[in-house]
């Protein structure tokens, strides 16, 4: 046989009605991969962006330009999720409201305790000593009792 032998059955084998259906069958999954990423840069956007158009040209941008607009969107995207900013947000406020709220801690054991107690009722530390005259609680180092004049 002659090298155009060999061409003939190597081409013989690959008109076989098999590869084309493994061609379609690759196109069909290549489709299939390429609509989930449209998919799924919508939902991703849906959750890092506040307007459902931004969601919706995200996901026309990857069904436009396919693993281009995809490679796009994962550098543009917002680094964040809508509910984690919110969340951190929250937080944040809440640490700022226990800053500047009257509540006081133990120094000993941190325990929340109130601006007029004598003793931390977890530990037991002395917080504050009462006045001799007037009971009023005083802070340790006070020398004279604010209320009544007593001096400690």
């Amino acid at each position: 046989m002659d090298l155009f032998g060999y061409f003939n059955d190597i081409m013989a084998f690959f008109k076989n009605p098999i590869w084309r259906y493994l061609y379609y069958g690759l196109i069909f999954i290549l489709i299939i991969v390429w609509l989930a990423f449209v998919y799924w840069t919508y939902r991703d956007a849906k959750l890092r962006v506040e307007s459902q158009a931004s969601a919706i040209f995200w996901a026309l941008v990857v069904l436009i330009l396919n693993f281009l607009g995809l490679i796009l969107y994962l550098i543009l995207r917002p680094p964040e999720f809508i509910d984690d900013v919110t969340e951190r947000d929250l937080e944040i406020e809440r640490m700022e409201t226990l800053l500047d709220s009257e509540g006081f801690s133990c120094p000993a054991c941190g325990n929340p305790v109130k601006d007029d107690f004598l003793i931390c009722p977890y530990c037991r530390k002395k917080l504050k000593s009462s006045c001799i005259s007037c009971g009023k609680p005083l802070n340790l180092n006070w020398k004279v009792c604010p209320y009544c004049r007593n001096t400690q």
